[in-house]
């Protein structure tokens, strides 16, 4: 039972921080916000070490940027190999029944 909260508490960060992307997105379509309103700024310099990484490598494609949805994919596809991945350790371990 245990291990179930566990992977579904992991599964829940994954959503979360998916959450805050598609939310930092969306707030860049608002002219003039105001980016140093702490809630702003902790939302974006969480995000943005994240969508960095996939900046570098995918340019922007006129005034859309494509990393986010790039971060997305990428983002679902490892949240899916841990969960799985920590569903199969717990039933090997013999901590979630067959």
């Amino acid at each position: 039972m245990i291990a179930l909260k566990i992977i579904e508490a992991i599964a829940n960060c994954f959503y979360i921080f998916l959450i805050m992307i598609f939310v930092r997105c969306l707030l860049t379509w608002i002219p003039g916000i105001n980016w140093n309103f702490p809630i702003f700024k902790a939302l974006a310099s969480a995000v943005d070490l994240y969508l960095d990484l996939f900046r570098k490598f995918i340019p922007p494609v006129g005034p859309f940027d494509l990393s986010p949805i790039v971060a997305t994919f990428v983002l679902i596809f490892l949240r899916n190999g841990i969960v799985y991945g920590a569903f199969y350790l717990f039933m090997m371990l013999g901590l979630i029944g067959q």
